[in-house]
């Protein structure tokens, strides 16, 4: 049986509270969302003014960083550079914003983001992965 790092609560708490100091230095309304490495909602946070919308779209971005174990991003560029047969893959949202948490070359979870342009909406994922000292794959 092997082992692998997982997420703890105070990890989570660690993360959503630097990725949203990120975003009100940066006067950017966003929701978060934190899953765990099998795309359970650990954490959900929409921040006053957000459009209600960006709820969904956080976690559905989060759920295909997590579940495809790489960067929502990378989904995003293979259809913009004319694979649209990939529209039908089942991830849930294939827009940037959504992060995988990787320790160890291990994913263990996500941060999904939504409510600003889409790099910014990942650069705030990306500042709530960095609290944890970890550096997020591109």
């Amino acid at each position: 049986m092997r082992t692998k790092p997982a997420l703890t609560d105070d990890d989570v708490k660690t993360m959503a509270a630097a990725a949203e100091a990120y975003a009100v230095d940066n006067q950017w309304k966003v929701t978060i969302a934190i899953f765990d490495d099998g795309g359970h909602l650990l954490h959900l946070h929409r921040m006053d003014g957000t459009a209600p919308i960006s709820v969904d779209m956080a976690c559905g971005k989060g759920r295909t960083a997590v579940l495809g174990r790489r960067d929502s991003k990378i989904y995003e560029d293979i259809i913009k550079n004319g694979r649209a047969a990939f529209l039908s893959a089942p991830v849930l949202l294939m827009v940037e914003g959504g992060v995988p948490v990787v320790v160890d070359g291990e994913v263990i979870g996500a941060i999904g983001v939504s409510g600003v342009k889409s790099e910014q909406d990942s650069a705030v994922a990306r500042a709530g992965i960095a609290a944890l000292g970890l550096e997020a794959d591109r």
